[in-house]
């Protein structure tokens, strides 16, 4: 079987000798030296300043909220938060999780990403801030969300899950927004088996989560806010210290896979157009079939030839009652007709071959 994704695993040896120190430490978590070292490198490699490591990309998100003061202790009514339906559910949910009400607001046809016009339209007196989606690594129209964002007084929360490495107009795009979050998984391009991180804009706000990622503790006796356990361990940073010195050649090859992809395709396949002065991170290839009956066809003959396809993100996240509200029509569309393909460094030629002449004609291998 061809996986959708793999984990890159790093060089074994160097991995060995990072834990090695841990043992030789016994500092296992609570901000460890290897905690520390890895944040140094993300704002040095990403070009970012006030970087704080979590365990994961969900709970990145939460505090990011709790830290903005965008969800609050028992909220009666809850606060609005105008989202995308066009997203993996952690983005919805974790809003819920935090007492808050998601809206959904559709999304632009072209980039997949969040719609601007749509978001100023679903904004009331209830909104408190507006969370987009760098889907696929795309940049949103981050000037004018956060333009829009300024005039009526709300944060903005960007989930950045695929957006590792991503510049927009020559600067890191994880510098727009009040605070932007990664997910760590090990699916990612990034990872450190699980974890994540919150870029704040401003120092005061990483101070007020480093606190509540630690129980809400200020000192060894001073309990200071309401906290909760986000804290990385010595392990995860070990992981994503070795994975980070072998970004350069695991990008290139992921590439290398992408451009091949492109190449063998046929025409009618459609993709997100890219967002202007965007770079790419190849870390998903997601494409646009004609309709829902070729993308069942398509998956069907996949999965009988070994290949493992992804609908992602489907279903639309306006579809699921239990998320939040809003009918979004564009999103519904895409999600039912988009695909992603395996994407993952030693993806061999031959494979990717395989893989695009099945999407090509479906028919020929059912």
């Amino acid at each position: 079987m061809i996986p959708v994704t793999k984990p890159y695993l790093p060089n074994r040896e160097k991995l060995n000798a990072y834990i090695d120190g841990i043992y030789e430490r016994s500092w296992l978590t609570n901000n460890g030296p290897l905690v520390q070292e890895l944040t140094v490198r993300l704002e040095r490699v990403l070009g970012v300043e006030n970087l704080l490591l979590v365990s994961n990309g969900t709970l990145a998100l939460q505090v990011a909220y709790r830290a903005l003061g965008v969800s609050s202790i028992n909220p009666d009514p809850p606060a609005e938060v105008i989202t995308t339906p066009f997203s993996f559910v952690a983005t919805a949910s974790s809003l819920r999780w935090e007492g808050l009400a998601p809206i959904f607001a559709d999304i632009d046809p072209r980039t997949w990403c969040l719609d601007p016009g749509r978001i100023e339209a679903a904004i009331t007196s209830a909104t408190r801030a507006i969370v987009p989606v760098h889907v696929f690594g795309n940049a949103c129209d981050v000037e004018t969300i956060d333009a829009l964002a300024a005039q009526h007084d709300l944060k903005v929360i960007y989930d950045a899950a695929h957006a590792f490495g991503v510049d927009y107009k020559g600067q890191s795009l994880l510098a727009y927004g009040d605070a932007a979050t990664l997910s760590f998984h090990a699916t990612k391009l990034f990872h450190t088996v699980e974890g994540g991180a919150i870029v704040f804009k401003h120092k005061a706000d990483l101070q007020r989560a480093s606190e509540m990622i630690n129980f809400g503790l200020a000192g060894p006796n001073c309990i200071e806010s309401l906290g909760i356990n986000a804290k990385m361990n010595e392990f995860q940073a070990a992981m994503g210290l070795c994975v980070l010195d072998e970004m350069e050649g695991n990008s290139s090859r992921r590439r290398d896979v992408f451009e091949r992809y492109c190449k063998s395709l046929r025409a009618g396949i459609g993709m997100p157009d890219l967002s202007p002065y965007t770079t790419r991170n190849y870390a998903y290839f997601p494409l646009l079939l004609e309709d829902q009956k070729t993308l069942v066809e398509v998956v069907d003959a996949l999965c009988q030839q070994g290949v493992q396809s992804r609908r992602y993100f489907y279903p639309s996240l306006d579809t699921v009652a239990l998320l939040g509200s809003g009918s979004c029509e564009i999103s519904r569309n895409i999600a039912g007709r988009v695909l992603c393909l395996p994407i993952y460094a030693d993806l061999s030629r031959s494979e990717v071959s395989r893989i695009s002449a099945v999407v090509n004609e479906p028919g020929n291998f059912l």
